[in-house]
């Protein structure tokens, strides 16, 4: 696996009108190395979508088919984030006051040893502090 991958930058390929070249390069990254995810992303991703549909951004057909584009992709679920949960992901939430969801993409790049692919300006600023290479804009 390549990269730790977030909600942010999942969703910028998915909508047409936040795609970038930056964010094409990263879906052709993942297309071919793959990418890492807490469990809370899927949660994350359908969430956002259905938020879509009673919004009309998207409809029931849209986020439908987007998940299950997303769920042929190579895209792993990390086992250990809840092992990690009460201790550095909590521990890194409080330092650099995310969110434990926002902190549990930074936990794994930082275990792992990967760049962090990521929109959410507060997640970058964590993620510069912490020293990892950032990917996405």
């Amino acid at each position: 696996m390549s990269l730790v991958l977030d909600s942010s930058a999942t969703l910028a390929w998915v909508y047409a009108e936040e795609r970038t070249p930056a964010i094409q390069k990263l879906l052709s990254v993942v297309i071919d190395e793959g990418a890492w995810v807490p469990s809370v992303w899927h949660l994350e991703i359908a969430n956002i979508l259905t938020v879509g549909v009673r919004r009309g951004r998207n409809d029931a057909t849209f986020r439908d088919a987007t998940l299950q584009d997303l769920a042929l992709m190579w895209i792993r679920t990390d086992p250990e984030t809840e092992a990690h949960a009460w201790g550095a992901t909590l521990r890194l939430a409080e330092r650099h006051r995310l969110t434990l969801y926002d902190a549990s993409y930074l936990e794994i790049a930082l275990r792992r040893s990967l760049p962090l692919a990521t929109l959410d300006s507060d997640l970058r600023a964590a993620a510069l502090a912490e020293k990892l290479t950032l990917l996405g804009i």
